[in-house]
């Protein structure tokens, strides 16, 4: 495990943007895994900025993001396909049918097993973006989750409820519920890069780089993954010798 620290957010979005820009300039065909959430704005606007910059082109490039909210539809302004289109897919020239964000309004899990095969059929993501949640959750894994989960219809925890709710009106709003690529789904990745910042992560990445494997920390199957770096900033990493 590649372990990077940093003093500032804009420096998490240089070398995350770095690290994903790098591997489109490898690959113009290459598969990205995404996530959302307030981490990885500073990448996306670094690689806005330098995708432009340096006339990196998306055209040919995949994207499967990790989750989505269960109840919204992608117009709605707290669904992550939204912020995917508003933070990123907009500004760079990609192609919006070859952007994978899992459907928030199925029924069942029968629905979401396609995901898989989508990711599957694209052959494998080549680099997946994470973060990573107070509780060690990856995705919307929460403890509890198993190591051989893949993409379905999980129950969001109190906590993370609470901690997602900064993004809505009220509490209330926040949905109970999400589609989330699982744990196995996310090992698959070929490469992983995990973004933290802020204390409250310090925990966490901890359990995450020292901890026993359980699912107790979903987070700590990293350890058995060949290829992660972590990204983090002083603050996250203030409790790693």
């Amino acid at each position: 495990m590649n372990i990077i620290v940093v003093k500032t957010e804009q420096e998490i979005g240089q070398k995350t943007g770095d690290l994903i820009l790098n591997k489109v300039k490898e690959n113009p065909k290459a598969v990205i895994g995404l996530a959302t959430g307030s981490s990885p704005l500073s990448t996306y606007k670094y690689i806005i900025e330098n995708s432009k910059k340096e006339n990196v082109s998306w055209h040919d490039i995949t994207t499967f993001n990790l989750d989505e909210y269960k109840g919204l539809s992608g117009i709605h302004n707290q669904s992550y396909r939204y912020f995917m289109t508003h933070n990123l897919f907009n500004h760079i020239d990609i192609q919006k049918e070859n952007t994978f964000v899992p459907s928030g309004m199925i029924e069942s899990d029968d629905e979401v097993k396609v995901y898989d095969e989508k990711i599957k059929n694209a052959g494998g993501i080549d680099i997946q973006l994470l973060g990573i949640g107070v509780n060690g959750h990856i995705g919307f894994n929460e403890p509890g989750t198993s190591f051989d989960s893949l993409t379905s219809v999980v129950d969001l925890t109190d906590q993370t409820i609470e901690a997602n709710s900064r993004f809505f009106n009220d509490k209330s709003e926040v949905p109970t519920q999400a589609v989330s690529m699982g744990l196995k789904s996310i090992m698959n990745a070929k490469e992983i890069v995990l973004i933290a910042m802020g204390e409250n992560k310090a925990k966490a990445i901890k359990e995450l780089v020292t901890g026993e494997v359980s699912t107790d920390w979903p987070c700590t199957i990293l350890q058995n993954h060949p290829k992660v770096t972590l990204i983090i900033d002083e603050k996250a990493a203030s409790l790693l010798d």
